[in-house]
């Protein structure tokens, strides 16, 4: 029995799908590289754009017109959100809910024999410590938690993901041993909402940040998305995990929005001003801190005010990467009963913003030009060379390196998304 896994959306679903092709594995179930050569094929699946909702279903309904013959299975968070339309869409598919994971390969050998299995709804098994296929590269990701406190109006994935549930500190450290005994040389700390973890449990992320950077070995720990609200009470001391030589000099900390009357529209919990208040923080305390945030653009309540605000906002932080969506309704989500913002509007808002964004960023990256910066090599380029990563977290291109190395680079160029650079003989 053979099995393809395509997977789409976030760090957090890669890292189910290595859970559920380590599942496989154990008991006995190949996978493979490419759908020709499965006998069923999983589509793990991400719901929290329409975009990518849009492409997951055309993906589910061509695979079933062009390979009548081979077996089905959903999994992702699509499977909890939309159980109508996915049963619209794939009458016949199995379903693995994100929740269910240790249940795999149950559904693939009973799929396999022509049975449709559904497993859905939520446990509190741990993620951390189970059986993983790495996908091969230097990276690995740990889930820290699972599910979120929040309570965003424009947010389908909660639906998917329920309530918070933190891992032990001491299993994610002794997962991030073994992984950096195996070669690893980044250390991913993801969740929805890393600033949660251990809120239901009494331990804190500045502890397990720390942790993890005083394990043995040259490696680098990446920490993932932080709700703002949940990291107003321990922004000192996750600062000062942050400072710990191991840990990239970067978070990741959305805003969504520039404006206090959307920001609770959405449902946010913070402030504009509590939010400039801990960026300043940060970026007072850790010099070349690269901040990334999110932005949506043209939510339900948003007017022309509003959207000079979150304007107004982005000169002010200067992030070095802006990811920006255009507001769309998602299943379930509250601000779905919303009237949409006229496409025209929405359209001219997000044009201005992709210039703004495209300037900043490029702007900030131009700073480092001429500067000199130990990399660490992770991944071949797709157009050649190599891709490494500064101390801060910004892409590199590198010539004539070998992986899993640090090496020093003279930057001699700067685009808005990464930079270029030289090689300097140590």
């Amino acid at each position: 029995m053979k099995v393809y896994i395509e997977t789409y959306g976030c760090t957090f679903n890669k890292a189910d799908a290595q859970i559920m092709a380590g599942v496989l594995l154990e008991n006995e179930i190949d996978i493979v590289d490419s759908i020709g050569d499965a006998d069923v094929i999983i589509v793990n699946t991400c719901y929290v754009k329409l975009p990518t909702e849009n492409k997951v279903v055309y993906k589910i309904q061509k695979l079933q017109e062009e390979f009548p013959d081979k077996k089905i299975i959903v999994s992702g968070c699509m499977v909890e959100i939309d159980q109508e339309k996915l049963d619209k869409i794939g009458p016949n598919c199995s379903w693995i809910g994100p929740h269910q994971l240790n249940k795999t390969a149950d559904v693939v050998k009973g799929t396999y024999c022509g049975d449709v299995i559904r497993e859905t709804g939520f446990t509190k098994e741990s993620k951390v410590g189970v059986p993983k296929l790495s996908d091969g590269s230097l990276i690995h990701i740990i889930q820290i938690c699972e599910g979120c406190l929040g309570a965003c109006t424009f947010c389908c994935t909660r639906f998917a993901r329920g309530p918070l549930n933190s891992y032990p500190i001491a299993d994610i450290v002794e997962e991030a041993r073994k992984a950096i005994e195996n070669g690893a040389c980044e250390i991913q700390l993801t969740a929805q909402d890393t600033a949660a973890f251990g809120r239901d449990s009494g331990e804190k992320l500045s502890d397990l940040i720390k942790e993890v950077a005083n394990l043995e070995g040259d490696f680098r720990v990446r920490v993932g998305m932080m709700h703002p609200k949940n990291i107003l009470n321990d922004v000192d001391e996750i600062i000062d995990a942050i400072k710990h030589p191991k840990v990239y000099n970067f978070i990741h900390l959305p805003i969504q929005s520039g404006s206090d009357k959307v920001l609770s529209d959405m449902r946010r919990g913070h402030t504009i001003e509590q939010y400039l208040d801990v960026v300043s923080k940060f970026k007072n305390e850790i010099p070349g801190l690269t901040l990334a945030v999110d932005i949506i653009v043209g939510y339900p309540t948003e007017n022309d005010d509003d959207f000079c605000k979150t304007v107004e906002v982005l000169e002010k932080i200067k992030p070095s990467l802006i990811h920006l969506s255009k507001y769309q309704h998602r299943k379930g989500a509250i601000s779905s009963s919303l009237r949409e913002v006229p496409p025209e509007v929405m359209k001219k808002r997000s044009k201005f913003l992709s210039e703004i964004k495209s300037e900043i960023t490029e702007r900030e990256n131009m700073e480092l030009v001429g500067t000199v910066q130990k990399v660490l090599v992770l991944e071949k380029g797709s157009k050649g060379g190599f891709i490494a990563k500064t101390d801060s977290y910004i892409p590199v291109i590198v010539d004539d390196v070998n992986l899993g190395s640090f090496v020093s680079v003279k930057i001699t160029g700067a685009t808005a998304t990464y930079l270029k650079s030289e090689l300097l003989e140590e």
